[in-house]
């Protein structure tokens, strides 16, 4: 595969495990027992780890890595903190209360890696 093919099915990964991310967290705010249904726990991870693959496929073809470059560190460093508020956010043992502010800053987690991989800057060229 060449360069703009993986970057594609990167891109592709990336926005459906955001979609799946915030449908799951939709349905939980509605009280609906998504962890019942064995797409939602199963296609997540799928998706995620043919994300994280692609990545990786990425660095190479490039030939820049997490901590020799500041930008991939810096996108390396946002995704452990989105997987953890996100764990927080869908966590069943998370108090309601504390849901939605995990929710929201796993978000902006994931807007500062886009941010990051468009401009390849950890400052966003600033």
């Amino acid at each position: 595969m060449n360069y703009e093919a993986v970057k594609s099915l990167h891109i592709t990964c990336v926005v459906l495990s955001i979609s799946l991310f915030i449908l799951r967290a939709a349905l939980q705010w509605q009280d609906v027992p998504w962890r019942s249904w064995r797409v939602l726990r199963v296609a997540p991870h799928v998706v995620d780890t043919v994300l994280l693959g692609s990545a990786l496929w990425l660095c190479w073809i490039i030939g820049q890595y997490p901590f020799v470059q500041g930008w991939l560190t810096a996108k390396v460093l946002a995704l452990l903190a989105y997987i953890l508020l996100g764990r927080a956010a869908l966590g069943r043992n998370t108090a309601k209360g504390q849901r939605l502010p995990a929710f929201t800053a796993a978000l902006l987690c994931v807007g500062y890696i886009v941010g990051v991989a468009l401009t390849h800057s950890p400052t966003w060229g600033r």
